[in-house]
């Protein structure tokens, strides 16, 4: 009996120390893709959501009404992208969304960008500070891949309260014909990926009364090994 209660409590010790040592950590972009060796990886803003009016909100006016504005503010913990430190003095709005909800049902929203944003390289992973109200519902970012095809990628669950930075991985292409292609040899030298804007897919439990939510500083980490590595006495496929 003693023995068995020995190794149940070693069992536990154990476990305990796992569990501390689970810490989830941000995607690493370093793995994700062909040859690290052959990478070089830059962190990029994207948008900062500072204009008033450069993103617009919808959604099915049989469900609510939705609305957009920006406000003063950042998360206290968003740190400046290398190189770009000098302006984050100008980065201090974000982008407010309130919801209405006439009732509750299976329904979405989505906040897209005026254009289209283009991002150079080859994009890894795609990050962005979201402030949630505890509501479990689910954020997508919408992207267009290099032959213009739509895609949605999870960036995860709305369910906690206050600022949140979520993160999202871009998966590779196995071939550079299926899935979410960023470039190809045989349509020229232009590889990118572009970020159409978000959908919030609603829990329809929690679909009811006025839901807010907030988007600053939308970042990705992007592969421009191929870029910085070009010869100045290259031409460039584009033509």
């Amino acid at each position: 009996m003693k023995k068995f209660l020995s190794v149940l409590l070693v069992a536990f010790v154990a476990g305990a120390v796992f569990a501390q040592n689970s810490v989830v950590e941000d995607p690493n972009p370093e793995v994700v893709g062909n040859d690290s060796a052959m990478q070089a990886l830059r962190e990029i803003p994207l948008d900062n959501f500072e204009r008033e009016g450069s993103w617009f909100v919808h959604m099915s006016s049989d469900y609510g009404v939705i609305a957009a504005r920006n406000f003063e503010g950042a998360p206290a913990m968003k740190e400046p992208v290398k190189g770009e430190e000098d302006d984050s003095e100008n980065d201090t709005q974000v982008l407010g969304v309130k919801v209405e909800f006439f009732r509750r049902g299976v329904n979405s929203f989505y906040i897209t960008s005026q254009r289209p944003i283009p991002i150079e390289g080859i994009t890894k992973t795609i990050s962005m500070w979201v402030c949630g109200r505890n509501q479990s519902h689910d954020l997508y970012i919408l992207v267009e891949d290099y032959f213009g095809r739509d895609y949605e990628l999870y960036m995860g669950n709305l369910g906690f309260s206050g600022w949140k930075k979520l993160t999202c991985v871009v998966p590779p292409s196995p071939d550079n014909e299926h899935g979410i292609v960023q470039s190809s040899p045989y349509y020229g030298d232009r590889p990118g990926l572009k970020v159409l804007g978000f959908r919030v897919d609603c829990n329809p439990m929690l679909a009811r009364g006025t839901y807010y939510v907030y988007f600053d500083s939308l970042r990705c980490v992007t592969d421009l090994y191929d870029m910085e590595n070009h010869d100045e006495d290259d031409m460039s496929d584009n033509w």
